[in-house]
């Protein structure tokens, strides 16, 4: 397959490679500023997926479709935009090509939305398959399996070590992702399954956090994160400060120089950039992010962008965190330099990040938020980290019934996704 812009038209065409945060609210934008481009839309799946829920999904308190949806139903209505399933392999700056596994394509504007992967720290290879991380619908499903794995081989076995390494849970990585995960185990391990079972021991379930700093929640400020690590220690989650990870196995994980049997570890410490800077050959970050401008274009090509995690841009002297927030705002941003730009109008003035604060949730009716600089804690913050997740939620598709739903389901303790599959089939 290769694709050419309309040249008996004259139509500037924009091509998005990425549906995530960035990317789709890119293509939104521009399908409202400039509907006669033609917009081209590059994934690598069919779907946009609403990343800060995929915890619950690896908890079984959500299905995969409750927090993904179509890019194509999303994009219906803008009749000047094409989506294509494929995966990017290259970029031809000088041709002005993407590169992918079926064909090539054509662009005159070019935003790249790639995202980041788990980073290993130099060791992918051997930690990857022991201890997936937690970025797609695909490592989601691996996770609830583990987990309910676990428990259905705990309930038959009568080896007393190896019962203890199948109810021991080792999450590593103690950002937001990290904290909210361990919280959502306890909670269904507790509260969900123990009931269910009846050769199970409570007390020998053990859930950790595992973190190589010294704080939990890096990003916020301490007073919060201590309220989270009581929270979660009141669920029975067993919190490691100052702890890293040396070595991980089939059989456990080493870490703080203690061996630690364990038939579930989770991934959570880190991030690393997709391929774009190589594909670019533009200079990087120690994590693979693009260095870009400030307003959001590649040095020396001012005809590509890059935004979201696959970017690293300083304001206020510190990078920007790759949070959904940021990959939204620059998304609509980066289309409003281009249609400023096929106007004639004056430069967009450069990109500026409106912080609207962090919130984490620890377990059910407990979160932390820091919003302009006010700090609180407990089912308040809880509240206000659910209505913003309703709003993000029906920004791209009507999802109010199922998020009460799953609300009500929440609540009462009770998680109804909890389908064992074959690792190869997938619901």
């Amino acid at each position: 397959m290769t694709r050419q812009r309309d040249t008996a038209t004259n139509e500037t065409h924009i091509v998005i490679i990425g549906a995530g945060f960035g990317g789709l609210q890119a293509a939104l934008a521009l399908g409202k500023k400039l509907p006669d481009v033609q917009l081209t839309v590059i994934d690598r799946t069919n779907h946009h997926l609403f990343q800060p829920l995929l915890y619950q999904v690896a908890t079984a308190a959500l299905s995969p479709a409750d927090i993904s949806t179509p890019i194509r139903h999303v994009l219906r209505k803008q009749k000047n935009t094409v989506v294509i399933m494929s995966e990017v392999t290259g970029i031809d700056v000088a041709q002005k090509r993407v590169m992918m596994r079926d064909g090539s394509i054509s662009y005159d504007y070019l935003i790249i939305a790639t995202g980041a992967h788990e980073n290993y720290f130099g060791h992918t290879e051997e930690w990857q398959p022991l201890a997936p991380g937690l970025k797609n619908l695909d490592n989601a499903r691996e996770i609830r399996r583990k987990l309910l794995l676990a428990f259905e081989q705990a309930e038959i076995e009568t080896d007393s070590e190896r019962i203890q390494q199948l109810l021991t849970f080792a999450v590593v990585g103690a950002g937001p992702t990290g904290v909210e995960l361990a919280g959502s185990i306890a909670e269904l391990a507790y509260k969900s399954l123990l009931p269910e079972f009846r050769h199970i021991d409570p007390a020998r379930i053990h859930i950790l956090l595992i973190e190589a700093m010294p704080q939990i929640l890096g990003s916020f400020p301490r007073s919060l994160s201590t309220k989270a690590r009581h929270e979660l220690q009141k669920l029975k989650v067993d919190v490691r400060l100052s702890t890293p990870v040396e070595e991980i196995t089939t059989d456990g994980v080493i870490a703080g120089g203690e061996w630690i049997p364990a038939s579930t570890i989770i991934w959570t410490a880190g991030v690393q950039a997709s391929a774009a800077g190589q594909w670019l050959g533009a200079e990087t970050d120690r994590a693979g992010r693009v260095k870009v401008l400030s307003d959001l274009t590649v040095p020396g090509h001012a005809e590509i962008f890059v935004l979201g995690d696959t970017a690293t841009l300083m304001q206020d002297g510190k990078p920007l965190p790759g949070i959904a927030p940021v990959a939204m705002q620059q998304g609509r941003y980066v289309a409003s330099v281009i249609e400023r730009r096929l106007a004639n109008k004056p430069a967009e003035a450069p990109f500026h990040y409106h912080n609207k604060g962090y919130m984490a949730t620890v377990g059910r009716a407990f979160a932390v938020a820091y919003i302009n600089k006010i700090r609180f804690a407990g089912f308040l913050a809880w509240m206000l980290w659910l209505l913003v997740h309703i709003i993000y939620l029906i920004g791209y598709e009507n999802r109010l019934i199922v998020l009460m739903q799953w609300s009500w389901s929440y609540l009462r303790f009770q998680r109804h996704a909890r389908i064992i599959s074959r690792p190869e089939r997938h619901e």
